[in-house]
């Protein structure tokens, strides 16, 4: 008896462990690769020949400042900076768009850690303490210029340790440094607008077509350049990527998003096919009763079956207006206008597997009224912006339902 209760007492302390046990996480050898997977970025979105662009670029560009200072102060000053002057190669070359990379950034960190450094080397002395209070000084400085450029901490550090040979002034050091920061950033801007990478990064930005201070129709419903900036506020911490680059990803990812939830309306689906055209022969007279008698406000201009420019009724009346002043044209001297001379080309079209996304920029924010459907270089025709309205009434319709 004693030894079964003992038994039975033995089972259900041994049931209780495995209880309590079984409810303790495990890291078992099994989840160890998803661990360690986690210290790994996301792979890079740039293609392959980007990476080789970048190489190449920052390589020659490394080469050539360096070499450029070893001829001016001798080899021993230009590799001393030569650190520093590599990982700012590395930005410009590789990521010239992000806002640690852009020209203010290296130069006004590399002054900065220059007049740091020269300062602390004065009052201090040349010690790994004064390196040390000449990053954190240089970096203190470089935020309220808008110059924050990481290598710059490094010139500041490398600086503090460059002593200049007898019978050369103290600040030898900062020209050397400010030196190749110059021909580094001249090799940038050749180098990288000559590879097809604008760099500066221009400020993206459409005037508005009416010329008035309304935003762009695409943006008045749509995340604004303030809302970016109370977001980037919020944040409060350093982000490298400017606030122009971010309103460009932003956007980007709505027209994605919005080309998926729309399915695939495209505009062969929403085109009117039947043409109402004119030659470039046609009168300008005969073009405004065109434009009038069927409510048009562009008018496609044909040659041959091709598309070869575009009239709108803003051109012929004011082209009608100007003659009805022109002193030949009231005494009957003057032969009468075509279409030819007034047409816009070439012409803004697309094609008929256009998705419905990419028009409504085209039909909005750049203010056309009329665009042409092209199927292998032919019109076959023509969507205008009540098409796109009425495009984007089914699909509301479609998702409503």
């Amino acid at each position: 008896m004693l030894l079964s209760a003992a038994s039975s007492g033995a089972q259900r302390v041994s049931h209780v462990r495995g209880s309590i046990f079984s409810t303790i996480p495990m890291k078992s050898h099994a989840h160890f690769p998803q661990w360690l997977s986690a210290f790994l970025p996301d792979a890079l979105h740039t293609r392959p020949r980007e990476w080789s662009r970048a190489a190449f670029g920052a390589a020659a560009g490394f080469l050539f400042s360096t070499w450029v200072c070893s001829q001016l102060f001798g080899l021993h000053m230009a590799v001393h900076f030569s650190g520093p002057l590599a990982a700012s190669a590395v930005l410009l070359f590789a990521v010239s768009s992000g806002a640690l990379a852009q020209p203010w950034s290296i130069l006004g960190s590399y002054l900065c850690a220059s007049v740091v450094a020269l300062t602390i080397t004065h009052f201090v002395d040349h010690s790994l303490l004064g390196a040390a209070l000449a990053l954190g000084l240089s970096l203190l400085l470089m935020c309220p210029l808008r110059c924050l450029h990481p290598p710059g901490g490094a010139i500041a550090f490398c600086m503090v340790f460059a002593t200049p040979l007898p019978g050369e002034p103290f600040w030898q050091p900062a020209l050397v440094a400010m030196t190749a920061g110059v021909g580094l950033l001249a090799c940038a801007l050749l180098y990288n607008n000559l590879t097809r990478v604008p760099y500066p990064r221009p400020h993206p930005g459409m005037q508005a077509v009416h010329h008035t201070d309304d935003p762009l129709p695409g943006e008045r419903a749509a995340i604004n350049a303030d809302d970016l900036d109370y977001a980037l506020d919020e944040l409060g911490s350093f982000v490298d990527i400017t606030r122009e680059d971010l309103e460009l990803i932003v956007r980007s990812t709505e027209k994605h998003a919005l080309r998926r939830s729309m399915g695939e309306i495209r505009a062969g689906q929403m085109m009117s096919r039947d043409l109402i055209h004119a030659t470039p022969q046609t009168a300008v007279a005969k073009g405004l009763y065109l434009l009038t008698h069927h409510g048009l406000k562009a008018l496609p201009i044909l040659d041959k079956g091709r598309l070869v420019g575009i009239v709108s009724l803003v051109d012929l009346v004011s082209a009608m207006r100007a003659n009805s002043f022109n002193l030949r044209t009231i005494l009957g001297l003057q032969k009468k206008q075509v279409l030819g001379e007034l047409m816009t080309s070439p012409v803004r079209a697309v094609k008929v597997d256009t998705h419905v996304v990419d028009l409504i920029a085209l039909l909005s924010d750049e203010g056309l009224h009329c665009l042409p459907v092209l199927d292998n270089g032919a019109m076959v025709g023509v969507i205008t912006q009540t098409d796109l309205v009425a495009a984007l009434h089914r699909d509301l319709l479609r998702h409503l339902d």
